[in-house]
Order: C-alpha cells, then structure tokens, then sequence
C-alpha cells in the first residue's frame, strides 16, 4: 500500500502507540479489500460505549481498556489521544436516562456513564443513534466517510451521495483516531454503479409499502447495486422516512450498501446513467404476488396473535413519525396486557417532548426512548412472547435474536394492536 509521509509518521509512532496501532490496522484492512493507499475522513460513525457484556469478558469497566481491547484490538490498555476525525457515537446498549426500564443495575448503568465520558473527552459527539443524519450529522454529497451501522451507510451512499462503507468498530475506530481510511468499495466511482435492474410493478405509496419493498430487493440482489424503476413508483416521491426504512430493509435481508431511484437519488437522473451504459446482471419484477410474499416472509416467526410488545422506530423514528403515533393514541389507552415502546433520537425526543407527543403517548401508557433498540441492547419488557413492529429490519433480526414471534405491518394497524392486544385476523 502507498502510504503518505503523514501516515509514515503515524505507523513509525510519532504520535503514541494508540495512533500507530490504529494505523497498522487500517494498512491490514486496506491491503484485504484490496486498497491501493488511504484518504483523508473528517467524519466518522462507530459504536464504542461499550456495556455489561465487554466489561464481564475484559473482567474490568476501566474505558480506557475497554476501548483499548475491542476498539483497537489490542492485548493492552494505551493512552489514547483525542480523536484527529470529527466523530459520532452511534447507538448504544441503553437509554441514559430510562435504563432501569431496561433491567440494567445501576452499577452497570455508571460503568456506562463512564464509558460515556470518556469518549466525550476525546472528542466523540454523543449522537448515540442509527440515524445520525436525523440529529446533525449530514455528510456532504461526496464527502468520504466512514461509518458503521448499515442502515445509516445505505442512506449516506445512496441518499445524500456521500460515500462510505460499512465500517466495523475497529476500522471506524482507528479511522477516528488518524482521520484515515482505505480508499476502496464504495469510496470509487465503478463501485457506486447499479449493476441490477429492479422493475416495480405494485405501486409502491405507503412506509409500510416502502419497507416491504426494500426488503423484496435485499433478497434479491443481495450486496449489488440496485437501480429501481417501473410504473408502481409512479406519482409523489418518497419521503426521507421512507427512503430510511427502504433501505434499513434492504440491508437486513441482503447486503445493500447503495441503491439508485432516478429522479429522487442525486447520482443517476436516468436508469441509463445509473447503469454507467452496461446491461444489468439481473433484471427483477416486483409484483403483487412478490409483496405478498414478502409480507408473509416477514412474519414467518409469528403463529399467535395475543401481541405483548410493539416497537415502533427502527431505524431511530423521525419527529414526524413519533408524531403519527402520538396521534394515533390521542384519547385512548393500550390494552393492559401490552406494551408499546417508540425509539427515537434523543434530541428529537427532547423536541417531542416540547410538542406534547412524549405525554400524549406516555398517557396512553406508552414510553418513548432513545440511545438504543431491543435489537442493540437485547431487551424486551418482561414476558414477551409476541411482538409487532412497523419495521421490516426489527421484524428480521428480533425474532433472531431474541427468539420472540414477531408480527410486521404499518404503524396504523401496530398502535390497533397495542390498543387491543392483538393482532388483526387476515
């Protein structure tokens, strides 16, 4: 790999061992995905607060060692200067002000606080959600990036043009440290390409819809580039909540890092310029038949309808979406036997809370939180067997995780579900 004179510096350890260990990391990266030398990344997402979990394998809750270990995996604890890149905490394994809701012991709790802590001394902005374009962090089109959490990636690439990959904790990591990253996938114009043809037939209108559809593509093309086209997206163009929960859908059943819509997505005005003047690999049909069976693919796990638990937002839900519910639930009360949980951007609940759409919700029995999911953080209120969710992502990976059956379907019919505790009849 052609390294800089910079990066010379940092890998012969002028700037601290934590800063040489990070740039070690990025060549050995760089050099698997075939990089032919590092950029410069002002802006980088990851995950490193770190909870219960990390602390019992280290056998300590010192952060320092903690970020030493599973940061920037190494055998011993360095002092870590503050970060070179401007950097994002992404979302967490709790709720900072709601975790006792969670079943998290205070003690657990503080050793959090503290890992909180030390990642602010470094610089880290404590965003602390999936969807840090909601909350401020909106890359430039073609700023280079580099950015965990996929649902977050696929958005940047496709929707704002910035480019990124899918960064793990490490890489994002040692990219904050040194402001470094390889220069390969996604960051290269042959790679941003559609290189699949997805005609949609159904139209295509609601958020339900839009999660449906992503999901369908995911499957189908897996980690290629899809472009869309066809007469079911016909008529207004999605909104910004419903291209985040296509593409959060579309990386959960496949790999999808970016996709092309024509007119709506910055890269490509036509199918034509998306394809970069190549055939497509694969040419697929979406259709009523195919929405059917997606719907029912994603609530495969899902035999009783007696619903415990619905989780509205994910990805982290916008102000207009926390919006919706409150409304939905004006007036009314949840049935007892369920619970009903939105997740939301901590500074977008701050502004709920200002519009009256924390009370009117928490009135009606429910709770809205932030930093964290069930799937991040692997909680659910106690005794949940069943549960619903407006989200094809959460209706993928919960059931997994947690081994719960899991119900898919708009939010309208998810509120009437946690009002009645139960899950319409087909």
């Amino acid at each position: 790999m052609l390294l800089s004179p910079a990066d010379e510096r940092m890998l012969a350890g002028e700037e601290g061992p934590a800063v040489r260990s990070a740039l070690e990391l990025l060549v050995r990266y760089g050099e698997l995905m075939g990089a032919e030398r590092l950029i410069d990344t002002d802006n980088v997402c990851g995950a490193n607060l770190f909870g219960p979990r990390h602390a019992r394998v280290l056998g300590t809750t010192d952060p320092a060692a903690l970020f030493s270990r599973f940061s920037l995996d190494l055998d011993e604890t360095v002092d870590v200067p503050p970060f070179r890149a401007h950097s994002c905490q992404l979302i967490g394994p709790r709720d900072r002000d709601q975790w006792d809701l969670q079943g998290i012991a205070p003690s657990d709790a503080a050793a959090m606080d503290d890992s909180e802590r030390y990642l602010a001394d470094k610089g880290v902005d404590l965003l602390s959600t999936c969807t840090p374009y909601q909350v401020g962090n909106v890359p430039r089109f073609g700023e280079h990036c580099a950015w965990m959490e996929s649902s977050a990636v696929v958005y940047i690439n496709s929707v704002l043009g910035a480019r990124t990959n899918t960064e793990g904790r490490e890489s994002s990591a040692a990219s904050m440290l040194t402001g470094r990253t390889p220069y390969c996938g996604y960051h290269l114009d042959a790679h941003r390409r559609a290189t699949h043809l997805v005609e949609v037939r159904h139209p295509v209108v609601t958020t339900e819809d839009w999660n449906v559809l992503g999901y369908w593509v995911g499957e189908r093309v897996q980690d290629a580039v899809p472009v869309l086209t066809g007469p079911g997206l016909a008529g207004s163009a999605p909104t910004p909540v419903q291209l985040k929960q296509f593409g959060a859908a579309a990386a959960s059943s496949g790999d999808v890092e970016m996709y092309h819509l024509p007119g709506v997505t910055p890269e490509a005005r036509t199918v034509e310029q998306a394809l970069a003047g190549r055939e497509p690999a694969e040419v697929s049909v979406f259709d009523a038949d195919a929405r059917r069976e997606t719907v029912a693919s994603l609530c495969r796990t899902a035999t009783d309808r007696e619903v415990d638990f619905v989780m509205i937002g994910c990805p982290h839900a916008s102000l207009e979406q926390v919006r919706e519910v409150a409304g939905l639930l004006e007036g009314r009360r949840l049935a007892d036997s369920t619970a009903l949980w939105v997740f939301t951007p901590r500074a977008l609940r701050e502004v709920a809370e200002r519009h009256g759409h924390v009370a009117a919700i928490e009135k009606a029995g429910g709770r809205v939180l932030s930093d964290t999911c069930p799937a991040i953080g692997q909680f659910l209120p106690p005794g949940t067997r069943v549960f619903a969710t407006d989200s094809a992502k959460q209706a993928h990976y919960l059931p997994a995780i947690t081994g719960v059956q899991g119900w898919f379907g708009g939010v309208r019919t998810c509120v009437t579900a946690a009002l009645e505790g139960r899950w319409p009849d087909a």
